[in-house]
């Protein structure tokens, strides 16, 4: 299943794509760097500062670590919807996690090699529980969030 995730509010996406991983789905999320996250520029910046502001001095490699790609920073979000962890639940959240895959834009070639039936045209289609039903009036880009991150990579 292929999910365009343009336009998408990021937290409702994520749990749509987990719904369907848990499924047993193999599920590929294209444009990563265009979903949406919910609220103000400066509130979610302001979270991402506090958030930041938590690590550990004494020994930095104890985190937290936010993801500065919109690729990867989508996947984790992805697997936050999962049951990951070591609980008894936690082997079946890391095997559907295996069958996500997130790309920046729509790479053709790379598509082909997860999905044999791929057509370009099937991009655009998504259930209709994943539309929002109201324009948000307030939001940021992921590509936004990640450069506010610290990402160096030139989007378009």
């Amino acid at each position: 299943m292929i999910v365009n995730a343009e336009g998408q509010v990021l937290g409702r996406m994520a749990s749509f794509v987990a719904k369907r991983a848990l499924r047993g789905d193999r599920v590929i999320v294209v444009n990563a760097e265009k979903a949406l996250i919910s609220g103000t520029k400066t509130g979610i910046q302001t979270e991402t500062d506090r958030r930041l502001g938590i690590r550990n001095w004494g020994n930095p490699k104890k985190g937290p670590f936010l993801m500065k790609r919109p690729d990867n920073f989508v996947k984790r979000v992805i697997r936050a919807m999962l049951p990951y962890n070591k609980n008894r639940y936690g082997a079946r959240g890391r095997e559907a996690f295996k069958d996500v895959i997130v790309f920046m834009g729509v790479p053709q070639k790379e598509i082909i090699k997860f999905d044999k039936n791929f057509n370009p045209a099937n991009i655009n289609e998504i259930s209709d529980k994943n539309i929002q039903k109201k324009q948000l009036k307030r939001y940021v880009y992921v590509s936004e969030f990640c450069k506010i991150l610290g990402n160096k990579i030139n989007l378009k």
